[in-house]
């Protein structure tokens, strides 16, 4: 029983070995390593882009756009800032969250064209106007946290990721993303408040 647990840890830990060679020998200009690399890792990232943008084309669009990015930016990767899958993952899940917002914000605008150009101007409701007052807030407190942080958060609340879950998504051991969620959900409310307060 116990023979079998270590032989699991050895496995991922040759799997994590391997991610690290061939980043490395992408970061050289290797295509046929970066090749492998998307083999191993690109059912993971589309996975993690379709959860976010909940479309099977936008998620196939991010996944490639996320590739070229690991291309372009193999050379800076370091093991020191955590393991190749957690900084792929990291990478696609803010490319996905980025594309959620530009279509949320390219909804809106189409959305007020109509509203302008079809009925006649009506007072915005208070309750718009103080909801995107906070919206606002919450974006810049958002900014001040670091981007490990910032990303646990996203995920868990904005994307309705479990703890486990964002654990497993990042690589990352459970009891890390709790108390990096729980410092960051610090961080925002003192942020909040001292912006309201302010």
């Amino acid at each position: 029983m116990g023979g079998s647990a270590h032989s699991g840890t050895a496995d991922s830990g040759r799997a994590a070995d391997e991610l690290v060679a061939l980043l490395t020998g992408a970061a050289g200009g290797d295509r046929g390593a970066f090749a492998r690399l998307y083999d191993l890792t690109s059912s993971r990232i589309y996975g993690l882009a379709f959860r976010i943008v909940r479309d099977r084309h936008y998620a196939e669009e991010i996944v490639q756009e996320a590739y070229l990015q690991y291309w372009q930016k193999a050379p800076e990767y370091h093991p020191a800032r955590g393991s190749v899958i957690s900084w792929m993952m990291t990478i696609a899940h803010r490319r996905a969250v980025d594309r959620v917002r530009s279509e949320e914000l390219q909804q809106r605008k189409v959305a007020d064209y109509g509203a302008a150009n079809v009925s006649p101007p009506q007072a915005v409701p208070l309750e718009i106007v103080v909801a995107d007052d906070e919206a606002a807030t919450l974006r810049s407190c958002m900014n001040e946290l670091t981007d490990l942080q910032r990303d646990s958060i996203e995920m868990s609340y904005f994307n309705g990721l479990s703890y486990p879950e964002v654990a497993a998504e990042t690589s990352t051991p459970l009891p890390t993303i709790k108390s990096r969620i729980r410092d960051g959900l610090r961080r925002l409310k003192n942020c909040l408040r001292s912006e309201i307060d302010g």
